[in-house]
């Protein structure tokens, strides 16, 4: 595996000219991975914690029956009910065009302007939308891409909650989940190759579409990887954030009140 002092990048120590170089290479890579993780995590919590306050209503410790119908309300149903092509449609249109990835598009568009990335798009309004249609359309075409391949191989890619306990348990179900999706009527866990495609499609577009021409497949290829990374973030958002009664994704996510139906990974 190389790293930035390996032989790979021996010429870049010791020569102040090539160092430099070396230096404009490494700090895109590490905002674009700082970018990645930290998209998917502000815009769920941006569209989620205003609505905290007003779901930790306080229930009176003598009404039993209070107790356990909010007790119900939060339980999450482990009966797998496979999505309807309405709900999976309502899903798609809110996963690809919602205000999350309008809130992601806003906030890479940001990243992306304070390090003018690509610098042949500039500063201002103008390069500011520039970025901002990139983002979005990277995301829109990911988007499609899951979509419209989980339908042609009957996979469902949507997230389903763990019902397990703990950091990480339910960590690790969110990344496991980044790759696998559920088939079949029971709703067995197998691999997912459209969610594994998905992110190449949409980095490979704006490399091919968009993008200044001296990006090529290597490009699409590192990009795609930081919108996988974004896409586990996202599962580990959704996992891990609130989404009671009062809030957006409990009211616009649709298969948000169910849980992954088994731990194992074949369940």
């Amino acid at each position: 595996m190389l790293t930035w002092k390996s032989k790979a990048f021996a010429p870049c120590h010791g020569d102040p000219v090539r160092g430099q170089s070396c230096r404009r290479i490494k700090k895109p890579c590490e905002r674009k991975l700082r970018q990645a993780m930290l998209v998917p995590f502000v815009a769920i919590a941006l569209a989620t914690l205003p609505r905290v306050a007003q779901a930790q209503s306080i229930v009176p410790s003598g009404n039993s029956s209070a107790d356990s119908g909010t007790t119900a309300a939060v339980r999450l149903d482990l009966t797998y009910e496979r999505p309807t092509q309405r709900t999976m449609a309502s899903n798609y249109a809110f996963d690809a065009f919602g205000p999350y990835p309008l809130a992601g598009a806003a906030i890479a568009a940001g990243i992306g302007q304070s390090g003018n990335e690509p610098p042949e798009w500039h500063q201002g309004v103008e390069g500011y939308s520039r970025r901002f249609g990139s983002d979005f359309g990277i995301a829109a075409v990911g988007t499609t891409t899951r979509y419209a391949l989980a339908e042609a191989f009957k996979e469902d890619t949507l997230y389903y909650r763990c019902e397990c306990r703990g950091v990480f348990p339910r960590l690790r179900h969110a990344i496991f989940s980044t790759l696998t999706a559920r088939r079949g009527d029971d709703g067995h866990r197998v691999f997912s190759f459209p969610s594994l495609v998905a992110p190449y499609a949409g980095s490979m577009t704006a490399v091919y579409g968009w993008y200044p021409n001296r990006f090529g497949a290597m490009d699409g290829l590192r990009m795609g990887n930081y919108s996988l990374l974004a896409y586990m973030g996202g599962n580990a958002a959704l996992e891990f954030f609130y989404s009671g009664p009062h809030s957006l994704r409990s009211r616009m996510h649709l298969n948000n009140a169910h849980g992954a139906p088994g731990p194992g990974p074949n369940h």
